[in-house]
């Protein structure tokens, strides 16, 4: 089992690790050879080191398979309060990086994934191991779905074809992604830049610098731009992280915007931290981000679901607390939903 768990995260992490393309040089972020990270001691990791830790992994002390562990904090959401709701602040986990957020009236799905697995593939990849918090069908109607960058567990096709087909929403993303979504029938596709904005009624969305990268196989890696989004209402600011490493960027994104409501960070896929501190974020640095974000509340998505890594798949939820306990921050300033749980602010 250890050996076809090799096999499969080789070839997973292998399609995100290509090379570098073209792309034409117009601010600091761009570059001839692809998008760049704000941060200029970024240094990325190749597929020699994904090849060094999938070797690794297999003499862990601890299994990696969910059934070794309790079951996973699901509850049951029929969807019936959300599309009731026409004016409160909610954010709603489904699982991973996919939350719905309700501000203002508009519902917003961040990185929306149902499928089973994450992978171009639909028999071979990482396999969903907590099913999704709430159905589609049971959804309110979606307006904008926000994509943070173009990794197979945040832009997964056969989701966003279902939401298409459900829903017509208008899909924002970082530049260079609108042509795969227009091939797969995505019709409503809006592209940004860092820093850009565009507004819907009295929401405005900013999407905002992370320390990440992007590619869908082996030959477009940072071909495409990667990001977290700010979602700004009449009178409430909610932060969408998607990936990233630590970096001065919250503390850049805070100056622009002030104190934040509520900030979805990631807290899970941060372990070996050799391979995956440039990119993703641990609980530690979680609360660093949100200490950074000035936020009020921080819930935590990007773990629970796929097994990206190499962290116990319980540990995501006590670290953070833990860290959030050193820094001297309310617990009730941490808000770890169920998978399905909605909670209205």
């Amino acid at each position: 089992m250890k050996w076809k768990s090799f096999v499969t995260l080789v070839l997973f992490f292998a399609l995100s690790l290509g090379t570098f393309a073209e792309s034409p040089t117009l601010k600091p972020h761009h570059s001839d050879s692809g998008f760049q990270n704000p941060n200029p001691n970024y240094e990325p990791k190749g597929f020699w080191d994904v090849l060094v830790w999938q070797w690794d992994r297999l003499f862990l002390p601890y299994s990696l398979d969910a059934k070794a562990y309790s079951e996973f904090p699901i509850v049951s959401n029929d969807g019936g309060n959300l599309r009731s709701n026409t004016s409160k602040l909610s954010v709603t986990w489904i699982g991973h990086a996919t939350t719905l957020i309700q501000i203002d009236g508009l519902n917003i799905l961040t990185d929306p994934i149902w499928s089973e697995r994450c992978s171009p593939f639909s028999f071979v990849g990482p396999k969903r191991y907590t099913p999704p918090g709430i159905s589609i069908n049971h959804l309110p109607n979606i307006d904008i779905v926000i994509l943070s960058h173009n990794h197979y567990d945040h832009t997964d096709l056969p989701t966003l074809k279902q939401l298409e087909e459900k829903f017509h929403p208008v899909v924002l993303t970082g530049l260079g992604n609108k042509k795969l979504l227009l091939g797969e029938g995505i019709r409503n596709v809006k592209e940004m830049d860092w820093w850009e904005k565009i507004s819907f009624g009295s929401v405005t969305f900013t999407f905002t610098p992370t320390q990440h990268f992007s590619g869908r196989s082996l030959f477009d890696r940072d071909e495409t731009l990667w990001g977290s989004f700010m979602v700004v209402g009449k009178k409430e600011k909610v932060y969408f992280a998607g990936d990233t490493g630590y970096f001065s960027h919250f503390k850049d994104i805070a100056s622009r915007f002030g104190s934040v409501d509520i900030a979805i960070l990631p807290i899970g896929a941060t372990e070996p931290r050799w391979l995956m501190e440039p990119v993703h974020i641990g609980p530690t640095q979680a609360v660093m981000s949100f200490l950074d974000l000035k936020a009020k509340f921080l819930v935590p998505m990007h773990y629970m679901t796929f097994v990206l890594s190499d962290e116990p798949l319980d540990s995501p939820v006590p670290r953070t607390k833990e860290a959030m306990k050193q820094s001297g921050i309310s617990e009730s300033a941490f808000v770890p939903l169920k998978i399905g749980e909605s909670r209205f602010f």
